[in-house]
């Protein structure tokens, strides 16, 4: 077996330490509009090109998927939703949850019966986040053997936000991948075998792949991609250019910011 480096595991704990002290994910229920629910996507890359039993892919993903539930799975109705990023994202529906724990109305009651009632909310709440977490983190460990794993279509959870933005929710979503865009064919991109040389020709290709998905209103969504790749890592590994690609992807979906974690 294989230890980590001592700089590695430094590092880890210096994420861990940040995490504690401000938050993993820039995410904040105070963003949601007053009474709208959250609808909370998690993509979760399910290829070849992403090992999550890596010390620092398993901890940092750990610590991701624990602050999405605690921020985002507040109030009833509030929704999460779990997707495998491979050869056949659209159809990969891994997880889908909801809040059922609701706050009594106490707009009569006095004191003491709200700080009970709100003391019962919250240890029911509490109870669903928990067994939301690990149902999470049992998606995130599922091994994915078949030949599926051999493509990453990214491209294809745009319909799925597009969908998820009908309702009014306030979507947040969240990229659990190398974001290493990877399908056969003439129309796509391959970035394990054709990757942007320099961010003139990613700002190019999303341009250009922006208007084959112009079909999709993503609305407003946050959206942060939570990446594998470690703060040493080289950028062979983790190309700014494939970053620079779907920032600009994004914006020309709608204006819609990106996040990087």
């Amino acid at each position: 077996m294989k230890f980590p480096s001592v700089f590695t595991l430094f590092i880890l704990f210096a994420l861990i330490g940040l995490n504690s002290a401000c938050g993993l994910l820039p995410a904040d229920e105070a963003t949601s509009p007053p009474g709208a629910p959250v609808h909370t996507l998690v993509f979760l890359d399910k290829s070849v090109s992403v090992d999550v039993n890596k010390v620092f892919v398993q901890e940092k993903y750990r610590l991701a998927l624990n602050d999405i539930v605690e921020r985002n799975m507040a109030n009833k109705g509030d929704r999460l939703e779990i997707y495998f990023i491979h050869e056949n994202t659209a159809k990969a529906k891994a997880l889908s949850l909801a809040v059922h724990s609701e706050k009594e109305a106490t707009e009569n009651a006095n004191a003491t019966d709200r700080e009970a009632s709100e003391t019962a909310f919250q240890m029911s709440l509490q109870r669903e986040k928990g067994i939301f977490l690990r149902q999470a983190m049992a998606k995130l460990n599922q091994l994915n053997t078949g030949a599926s794993n051999q493509a990453t279509d990214i491209w294809a959870s745009m319909p799925i936000i597009a969908k998820a933005a009908e309702d009014g929710a306030q979507v947040r979503v969240y990229y659990f991948s190398d974001m290493i865009e990877s399908v056969k064919g003439s129309d796509r991109r391959d970035f394990h075998r054709q990757p942007p040389t320099d961010n003139a020709q990613a700002e190019s290709w999303a341009k250009a792949d922006a208007k084959k998905m112009a079909q999709y209103v993503l609305g407003t969504p946050e959206i942060t991609v939570v990446s594998p790749f470690e703060p040493t890592a080289s950028t062979k590994e983790n190309n700014p250019h494939v970053s620079r690609y779907w920032q600009v992807l994004f914006e020309e979906l709608g204006g819609v910011g990106l996040e990087e974690m």
